[in-house]
């Protein structure tokens, strides 16, 4: 069986096309015709690849590569590489300089494409006759679009996906396998990853003579431009307000927002965090995974919050925080600190608690 390639390798570019797309010095030696079609790591590369070296962690590799082309960060500018690397890029921020050169060798790497591979709708897929779709949508089958639902062109519905009535999703937008959508609008160029559930109550209860009473939840979710959510991410409608995703968001997998939820512009949340109903992300915050959020809390705009943390309560701008509960980051570490201490003289004078 032929290797599988997912992402064909194209014309390539020079490595003066490299550096002048990057911004980056070519080191004296160089051969900046040198043509380079893909990216891999030191380890894996090949001589039409490039690498970047930017973690000393990785200098093993970096003498054994055989990559053709090396993207050193500036810290690491006069460090040797072998005889055989045709080309050595020097950047002020190499991470940003290969994402850069990723994009453009692989633009189709940058959304997801329709799984069959078809630019048409399908006709296995269920269209309500009231629905409003747009020159060059594509559906895929099994896809069902609701009544009044509104897509705009160049929007891809996966396999399987489930459009309740009354959504709008705009232009450009990536509708993974499996995803369900109700009381919903989204921007421009939205991703959502296979699996992603959007609209759907949340969780409310009130306690009543006979038990728990649900309470209605009668808001939309609104997504803004720009915004990515990774698969299996759960996001609930609000409750007497909407829940808002702000343009320019990242959320990665399995992360759950809950009811009445706002988040920001240009916020990054990573995978299995869980935002308790009525919080509010401000611009520019970034939430390390696994950490929790309790309800009616801020965060200031461009605070930070370490993974595995606790947030019960607000959180000032532009602060950087961890822990259980989350403080301040110095503060946090002190206690760690302090705690280990205890242990070990614990440990010296012969105690044993055990």
């Amino acid at each position: 069986m032929p290797p599988a390639v997912f992402f064909p390798r194209g014309a390539g570019l020079a490595v003066g096309e490299i550096a002048e797309l990057t911004q980056a010095e070519i080191r004296e030696g160089s051969d900046d015709a040198c043509r380079i079609d893909g990216i891999a790591s030191l380890s894996e590369a090949n001589r039409t690849d490039i690498a970047m070296f930017d973690n000393v962690r990785y200098e093993a590799d970096l003498d054994t590569t055989h990559a053709g082309c090396i993207l050193l960060s500036r810290r690491y500018a006069t460090r040797s590489v072998p005889q055989r690397v045709a080309a050595v890029l020097v950047a002020p921020d190499a991470g940003k300089a290969f994402a850069a050169i990723g994009r453009t060798l692989f633009p189709a790497a940058l959304a997801p494409e329709a799984v069959a591979g078809t630019d048409t709708i399908s006709v296995k897929a269920h269209i309500d006759e009231t629905a409003h779709l747009e020159d060059g949508v594509v559906v895929e089958p099994f896809a069902v679009i609701g009544p009044n639902v509104a897509i705009g062109r160049g929007t891809i519905v996966g396999a399987g996906a489930q459009i309740a009535a009354g959504c709008r999703i705009g232009r450009d937008c990536r509708i993974g396998a499996g995803v369900s959508l109700s009381h919903s609008l989204l921007g421009n160029r939205v991703i959502l990853h296979p699996g992603v559930k959007a609209g759907q109550d949340g969780f409310g209860y009130v306690v009543g003579p006979k038990g728990l009473e649900k309470t209605v939840q009668i808001g939309r979710v609104v997504i803004q431009d720009d915004v990515e959510i990774g698969a299996n991410s759960t996001i609930d409608r609000g409750a007497v307000r909407d829940t808002i995703i702000g343009e320019g968001t990242k959320i990665d997998n399995q992360v759950q927002i809950g009811h009445n939820v706002v988040i920001g512009r240009s916020c990054v949340i990573v995978s299995q965090v869980g935002i308790s109903g009525s919080a509010t992300i401000e611009d520019g915050v970034m939430i390390g995974g696994q950490s929790g959020v309790n309800g009616h809390v801020t965060i200031g705009a461009g605070a930070q919050i370490a993974a595995v943390s606790s947030v019960n309560g607000d959180v000032p701008a532009r602060a950087r925080w961890g822990g259980v509960p989350a403080k301040p980051v110095r503060d946090w570490f002190r206690e760690v600190t302090l705690l280990a201490e205890l242990a070990k003289k614990r440990r010296s004078s012969g105690r044993n608690d055990e």
